[in-house]
């Protein structure tokens, strides 16, 4: 394996982090393998086994590598999704919620077909929470949404959805917090549900596209809203 370049005096762990995410981006490693030593780093690095051990603390983290006890590191993924979720987080709510209609429609579609009791008593329970939470509980929202995408027994499913919610919930924050935002429709989730117990696969996915429908239009009217008042002749003159 080609030698890292020694890293600088300046901020060690970023320049080895930095480093070692570049070598997992070029294919030094394929998922799976296992990578060299805290010991066999540091030297192909010139820090010392602090610094390496700190790098890839933050890989972990950031879920390019993941840490068997007794067994060394391995990598989990060449892609850095930290990357992607930075990208996110600058969309708009719009751009967020047009996603989230995608996603949630299929795992509806999904969750109708291959649910099991457990995933029922779930549903059943998160939307329990939601209704004795409020409509304008974005935890409870986000964990009834979570449970629906669980129901689809879909691995990549899963890990995708977990980690775009991230971006779902800084935006279930700010819109519930906003009195011009509609609250949780409680009725809407539950007809969606009961269509994911009935195992009517359309029926969940016309209600997963439903739900989200009216935040959608919401948000597309304050945005035409603001837009419109940008435009005021003498908006900003002073």
């Amino acid at each position: 394996m080609a030698a890292l370049r020694a890293a600088g005096r300046t901020s060690l762990v970023d320049s080895a982090v930095d480093q070692l995410r570049a070598q997992l981006a070029e294919g030094e490693w394929s998922v799976g393998d296992r990578i060299p030593t805290e010991h066999d780093l540091a030297q192909q690095l010139g820090v010392g086994r602090n610094t390496v051990r700190e790098a890839i603390r933050v890989l972990v983290h950031a879920g390019l590598l993941e840490s068997r006890q007794g067994n060394g590191t391995f990598v989990r993924s060449t892609a850095d999704p930290s990357a992607v979720l930075r990208e996110v987080r600058h969309a708009g709510a719009r751009d967020v919620l047009e996603l989230r209609t995608a996603l949630e429609a299929e795992a509806a579609r999904l969750a109708a077909e291959r649910r099991d009791t457990h995933d029922l008593l779930r549903l059943r329970a998160a939307l329990t929470t939601l209704r004795e939470e409020g409509d304008r509980n974005a935890d409870a929202d986000l964990a009834l949404h979570l449970a629906l995408v669980a129901a689809t027994h879909n691995a990549a499913f899963i890990e995708v959805y977990r980690f775009f919610s991230t971006q779902v919930h800084e935006v279930l924050v700010e819109a519930l917090g906003d009195q011009e935002m509609p609250p949780v429709d409680l009725d809407a989730h539950e007809a969606l549900v009961a269509a994911v117990e009935a195992g009517d696969a359309d029926a969940a996915e016309r209600r997963a596209r439903d739900l989200l429908r009216v935040p959608l239009e919401s948000v597309a009217a304050l945005t035409a809203r603001t837009a419109a008042q940008d435009r005021e002749p003498g908006k900003d003159a002073r």
